[in-house]
């Protein structure tokens, strides 16, 4: 939902994720945005209360060109459906633009907005991420899947001026809607693009990784996104934003001790959607059954899944939702396209750099124009010769798009990095075993980036880790400078073994891009959305951005240690004993140019990208403050069974 204004409410946990860590509008404005005066010249607006099968009626805004009453003319339908709301609201209330961007709305399409079950100005309860039902024994049984079938039955017969055609897209918690309008889905549902979509809660996405609670976001987030109160509502012009009473994040969420302290003091148990949030913290039914990937078989409609290597939110998404219906879904003409943007950043924008590093092109507008728009043009209105990849990915390091026909590409070959002595990663195993140990302490945890702030810094995924690789309790391991690129695409493998002398700990692994101590510096405009206000008040002149030595990171995740056996059941350390995790972090496509390092940073803190680990076995929501106890952390080399981190490279 491209307008000033409500792109905001279509994207809402960007907000969340800004660099000043504040619940404000995005960083920059749609980017060209029409105008309202284009908007209502060009289009009527209508407003509908639309039926379900069950009786509810959801809140629908669909705009029309207007020649397709003055001229007879029909158009393609684009709709989206969103729990943020589909303001402005009233008749006579137009945005700045509409579709997924100026192409779309300049084109013309019938555009069509809802919201949810449960929100706003829709009938019903809202659910989050509400499960899907396989099997329906009447009226009442309804999903997602069903609202969006009956949706696009009643716009399909009662707009006029449609062709019959229907295409959605959405992004995150509107991507997850996108996705399961596709399930069972309306004849006349043809093309959907899920995008940077919410798609599994617990397995990587907004709220748990490894098993981890993504603190700093779910927090700041459930500060502005609450159940509705009474009968259907528009959501109030401006909430009153959270006063945190400092501006520093670490300090915030340090003082706020364990996550029971979250509740007690700042939701007061009245938040329903903090409190299942952090009640299942195992992967349990309330997570699998909202797990949407799980119910993509079969799927009719052509697909785009978009997403982003910098998503801090939903990065794994995507990757997810290809994987299963390449596996599940195979007669599906699915793409998945990946560019080097953070949540949403290919919606806005230039999209020529995230944070401190630079891309090189335009890549945002790159992808609206001629990736997304083409896509939708061709199965809607039966535009363009509709040649797509099956994976359309940019290539950070060499900075450049590419084409694949599967995605990893066949030819990439696997490959392992090995922890060594010294702090060496080398590419052959280690004979002589031993290990490196650091003391992990809850009270002075290992910080995300060098200047906490508050929410997540939307740019953190590329943020130099300079600052960690000093701190004695984060281990570091680098290879020699490269003799030649090293080219990395695909998902990210880490096998440790590892002791602790408590009996539960986090084992957070970075990979990083080691920049060559003579990079040269680039001027960044000022006004670029991403360069961090300490390091522009550094710099001289303010906006040169140094990368002397600057250690990028390309993929980091933490990973909680008593799920090494499972994310349903959690199982305690033995203290002391070495132990094994293994696990997949989400993929890179990347490139390790020659003269540059590879490097691997250990920690068993992030915070308050993660909550803290007590570094005992318990229910960590409910942990006192008196739970939380100092462990020294071992991560073996060496040997037949050391630890290790594997790719495929070219």
């Amino acid at each position: 939902m491209r307008r000033a204004l409500a792109l905001f409410l279509l994207i809402a946990p960007i907000a969340s994720a800004q660099r000043n860590g504040t619940r404000t509008a995005p960083d920059a404005p749609p980017a060209n945005p029409i105008g309202v005066p284009y908007i209502r010249e060009n289009y009527t607006k209508f407003e509908y209360r639309v039926p379900m099968r069950d009786g509810v009626k959801l809140f629908t805004a669909v705009y029309v060109p207007k020649d397709a009453a003055s001229d007879a003319r029909t158009y393609p339908i684009m709709m989206t459906r969103t729990p943020y709301s589909v303001r402005p609201y009233g008749a006579d209330q137009y945005p700045a633009s509409l579709g997924p961007s100026e192409f779309f709305t300049r084109e013309k399409f019938i555009f069509v907005y809802q919201d949810v079950r449960g929100r706003n100005m829709s009938e019903g309860e809202y659910v989050p991420m509400r499960p899907y039902k396989p099997v329906k024994s009447g009226p009442t049984d309804i999903d997602e899947s069903t609202d969006a079938f009956d949706s696009i039955a009643w716009l399909v017969k009662n707009v006029p001026g449609n062709t019959g055609k229907v295409g959605i897209w959405g992004i995150s918690q509107p991507g997850f809607y996108a996705s399961a309008a596709m399930i069972d889905a309306h004849p006349a549902l043809v093309a959907v693009s899920p995008q940077a979509p919410v798609t599994d809660y617990y397995l990587g996405d907004d709220s748990y990784h490894n098993g981890a609670f993504m603190l700093a976001h779910r927090f700041s987030f459930y500060q502005g996104f609450k159940l509705r109160e009474g009968d259907p509502t528009p959501p109030p012009t401006q909430a009153l934003p959270f006063d945190y009473g400092t501006p520093d994040g670490y300090e915030f969420y340090l003082n706020m001790g364990s996550l029971a302290n979250a509740d007690e003091k700042y939701f007061l148990h009245k938040h329903a959607l903090w409190t299942l949030n952090v009640q299942h913290w195992t992967y349990d039914d309330v997570w699998q059954s909202r797990a949407i990937w799980r119910h993509l078989h079969n799927i009719k409609p052509a697909v785009m899944l978009v997403g982003g290597w910098f998503d801090q939110e939903d990065l794994q998404g995507p990757l997810r939702q290809f994987q299963s219906m390449e596996k599940n879904s195979a007669a599906t003409p699915d793409m998945i396209v990946m560019g080097p943007w953070i949540h949403g950043g290919f919606s806005r924008g230039d999209g020529d750099r995230v944070g401190n590093v630079s891309f090189g092109s335009k890549t945002g507008l790159y992808f609206r124009e001629h990736i997304e728009f083409p896509f939708f043009l061709h199965h809607l209105k039966a535009k363009g010769d509709g040649r797509f990849p099956k994976a359309y990915m940019f290539q950070t390091g060499m900075n450049e798009w590419r084409r694949f026909d599967s995605w990893p590409p066949r030819e990439m070959k696997p490959a392992a990095i090995y922890l060594d002595a010294k702090g060496k990663l080398a590419w052959q195993q280690p004979q002589t075993a031993g290990f490196d140990e650091y003391l992990s302490d809850p009270s002075k945890p290992v910080p995300y980036i060098g200047h906490v702030l508050m929410g997540v810094r939307n740019d953190y995924m590329t943020e130099d880790q300079r600052f960690a690789a000093t701190r004695p309790d984060v281990v570091v391991y680098k290879t020699e400078p490269l003799d030649h690129d090293v080219t990395v695409m695909g998902p990210v493998s880490v096998d440790l073994k590892v002791s602790t002398t408590g009996t539960d700990s986090d084992f957070d692994v970075k990979l990083i891009d080691v920049y060559p101590g003579d990079y040269p510096d680039y001027d960044a405009p000022a006004a670029t959305p991403g360069v961090p206000a300490a390091l522009a008040a550094r710099s001289q002149p303010a906006n040169v951005i140094h990368l002397g030595g600057y250690q990028q990171l390309v993929r980091g995740e933490p990973f909680r240690g008593k799920f090494r056996k499972g994310f349903e059941r959690p199982v305690a350390f033995e203290s002391g004993k070495p132990d094994r995790i293994a696990y997949r972090m989400p993929d890179v496509c990347h490139t390790f140019r020659a003269g540059h390092r590879i490097m691997v940073q250990i920690q068993s803190s992030w915070f308050p990208l993660t909550d803290r680990n007590p570094q005992k076995f318990m229910d960590i929501p409910n942990a006192l403050s008196t739970d939380f106890v100092k462990a020294t952390e071992r991560v073996y080399f060496g040997g037949a069974d050391g630890s290790r981190i594997e790719l495929l490279i070219q």
